[in-house]
């Protein structure tokens, strides 16, 4: 996919550019495979990146101008490196971002022409925007020569999307995309940006379900689970839920309200979750993965209430077919996708079932497919 994604751009920017791009950058997004809204408690999360992203097509200039264009909106960002201004939300507010954040940190940067083109459903909790923001900022790194690490790189982007954005997400969507590793979960510690890959077994096969419903993350509720997780561990006197454990909770449970508490048992018990998953994942024990991946679907319902009819409707389905292990919802919720864990050679019968009884049901005909882990931002030099 990435072969064909990488041609699209790179023949759009001669049409549109003339010439030939100097390097086409590519950028993957990420399913979560486990633990979901702990991150911005600066706690464990495992995701991988897929083998859908972002790619863009790109040559730098020699002034400060910045033009992208966008094949899947049709649309143009033109702007000055040094007049950079916040306009309607978009795609290119993701982009703006990551060139103020980094001019902020201290960095002259160059401009550049670009085309830019994705395969990632945008809006389905695959982290499409992380994907622009890491894709964005290995540009700039690329041709200012600015050398920032790709833990860096991370960093900036997730800043991009907080400050400028306005979206208080952690730190998982832009890292993962940095620093994926095809074959591999990447089981991250969100406090101290520390990450381990863990294998992932050659039978186990993720197929994203996505209900073909849509949220929008910066005006959702969000950022009101946060205040409550916030909340929380003040409550717990704890930095973050992070050091809390379930002990803590219960006996403090009566000094918070049941929401707040409610959020906090989430968190808590999803970061246990993510420690239990890889070592189920080491053990190549499908049962116990499938299980987890259960309770965090559970959790996320009734605790953490970021789930949606349609998304409980589709994991139900997933649940009832044979060679399926566990399905949760992916992301951050109220709506995108979910992700089921299956036998190797049930994929064909499973995706089609799925299909067909959701899409009665609901009446929307949802993309379920299958994804690989594949490696994360890179970019390739186009022979002249």
């Amino acid at each position: 996919m990435r072969e064909q994604l990488s041609a699209a751009v790179e023949n759009a920017f001669k049409d549109r550019f003339g010439g030939r791009p100097e390097a086409v950058i590519n950028a993957p997004g990420r399913v979560n495979l486990i633990g979901e809204h702990t991150d911005y408690s600066e706690g464990f999360v495992m995701p991988m990146a897929i083998n859908r992203g972002i790619s863009i097509a790109a040559s730098p200039r020699q002034d400060s101008q910045l033009r992208v264009f966008s094949i899947d909106f049709d649309e143009m960002l033109d702007v000055r490196l040094d007049d950079l201004q916040k306009s309607s939300p978009g795609w290119q507010e993701y982009i703006k971002g990551v060139a103020w954040v980094m001019q902020r940190g201290g960095q002259s940067l160059c401009g550049w022409d670009g085309v830019m083109a994705g395969d990632v459903p945008i809006g389905a909790g695959l982290s499409s925007s992380a994907a622009v923001e890491i894709a964005s900022a290995f540009a700039f790194n690329l041709f200012t020569d600015i050398q920032k690490s790709r833990v860096e790189l991370a960093s900036a982007a997730q800043k991009a999307e907080r400050v400028w954005v306005g979206v208080q997400v952690g730190i998982m969507d832009q890292l993962i995309s940095a620093v994926g590793k095809k074959g591999h979960a990447v089981r991250i510690d969100c406090r101290t940006l520390e990450y381990k890959y863990v294998q992932i077994p050659r039978e186990a096969r993720f197929v994203v379900l996505d209900t073909g419903t849509r949220r929008e993350l910066s005006n959702s509720a969000y950022n009101e689970r946060r205040e409550e997780c916030e909340q929380a561990a003040q409550v717990l006197g704890v930095n973050t839920l992070r050091d809390a454990t379930l002990i803590m909770l219960t006996v403090l449970q009566n000094e918070m309200n049941a929401i707040v508490y409610k959020r906090a048992r989430h968190v808590i018990s999803e970061n246990k979750r993510v420690h239990d998953f890889a070592a189920a994942m080491r053990d190549t024990d499908f049962a116990r993965m499938g299980a987890l991946l259960n309770q965090s679907h559970a959790s996320l319902r009734d605790d953490f209430e970021v789930s949606s009819t349609e998304l409980d409707l589709i994991v139900e389905i997933a649940l009832r077919q044979p060679g399926c292990f566990g399905a949760r919802m992916t992301g951050a919720g109220f709506g995108g996708c979910a992700l089921a864990l299956i036998k190797k050679n049930a994929e064909k019968n499973f995706i089609e079932s799925v299909r067909q009884e959701y899409s009665q049901i609901t009446q929307i005909d949802p993309s379920i497919f299958s994804v690989a882990a594949e490696d994360g931002v890179s970019s390739e030099k186009v022979e002249t």
